[in-house]
């Protein structure tokens, strides 16, 4: 598999993982870092620096799961942008 089919593989975990936060604000902050982290570094190439970025990715991945997962054993209240989106 090609480093561009991976990194992109990622990128959707990522954007996919970030949006199990239960708190809209979480949520929202996630995906604009995501976001803005694989745009800044999207015309990256050198493979040395793309491996460290993809490892780094993979660290955040894993550190946004355990967020997202200790964010659903409290509850939270959804806020007013929560209720116009529905």
């Amino acid at each position: 598999m090609s480093n561009k089919m991976v990194v992109l593989r990622l990128y959707k975990n990522l954007l996919r993982e970030g949006q199990n936060f239960g708190d809209y604000n979480f949520r929202s902050y996630a995906t604009r870092r995501i976001r803005a982290a694989f745009k800044e570094n999207m015309n990256e190439t050198d493979p040395t620096k793309i491996q460290y970025l993809k490892k780094q990715a993979d660290e955040n991945f894993e550190l946004i799961k355990r967020q997202a997962n200790i964010g659903k054993m409290y509850g939270h209240t959804r806020v007013a942008v929560e209720f116009m989106q529905t």
